[in-house]
């Protein structure tokens, strides 16, 4: 516990220390952006936090459906229909949902999605297959259904885990989610873009160290969540 508040703390001030960096580096621009800084950044947060929600709907029951015996001999080539939003190029699955649901945070959304899905159901996957043995005899032992086994012996085990696949997804969201401005959704892109295409550094940068600032301390808030339904479950 000791060490896990001690890095919790030393990542926060390493959060301050960079935002107060950058705050004072970029202080001119950080000033006639503001608004702009504030708009796009919310924005932001509801297209990740949209996307997100949906992809841990999809993504948690699916990665435990395909965990369940009766999957075993092809679980592997139904998770791979998972990976369609990496294997494609974001700019590819982008444009397909401009088509489908035209422009706006809708088809921005469905892309976000389809990016995060594969490390949720991948961890969620292994996380429950890689229970101990021992466990489950345990469980079946005292009779417990294999419903009960489920939710009180194998998703507890499997949280650190599936944390983890949230994590990996949470990162890959928050860093393609600027691209969304490109098919019209609202997101800290609409700093970067206007940055590029006008050569305007300040701008630039303030859009890209915002998302980055974003990335972390979202990864923090997931990573501090985790910790916490471990301590409850005497895991941490």
């Amino acid at each position: 516990m000791m060490s896990f508040i001690k890095r919790t703390v030393v990542s926060l001030l390493s959060l301050v220390f960079v935002v107060a960096l950058a705050g004072y580096w970029l202080q001119d621009d950080l000033q006639i952006y503001r608004e702009d800084l504030i708009y796009y950044g919310l924005c932001h947060i509801k297209l990740v936090g949209w996307s997100m929600f949906w992809a841990l709907v999809i993504g948690v029951p699916a990665g435990t459906v395909l965990s369940r015996p009766r999957f075993a001999g092809f679980a592997e080539k139904i998770i791979q229909i998972f990976n369609v939003g990496n294997a494609i190029p974001t700019m590819a699955v982008l444009a397909l949902a401009l088509v489908l649901f035209g422009i706006g945070d809708v088809p921005a959304i469905l892309a976000l999605v389809l990016a995060s899905l594969l490390p949720i159901v991948r961890n969620t996957y292994e996380g429950l297959v890689r229970t101990s043995p021992a466990l489950l005899e345990a469980a079946k032992g005292v009779g417990m259904t294999p419903n009960q086994s489920l939710f009180k012996v194998e998703l507890p085990n499997a949280i650190p885990i599936i944390i983890g696949g949230v994590r990996t997804a949470l990162a890959i969201n928050v860093g393609t989610a600027p691209l969304s401005f490109i098919i019209g959704g609202d997101s800290l892109g609409g700093l970067i873009f206007p940055g590029i295409y006008l050569n305007n550094q300040g701008q630039l940068l303030l859009g890209a160290l915002a998302t980055a600032l974003l990335a972390l301390f979202l990864d923090s808030l997931v990573a501090l969540f985790g910790h916490v339904m471990l301590r409850r479950r005497g895991l941490a």
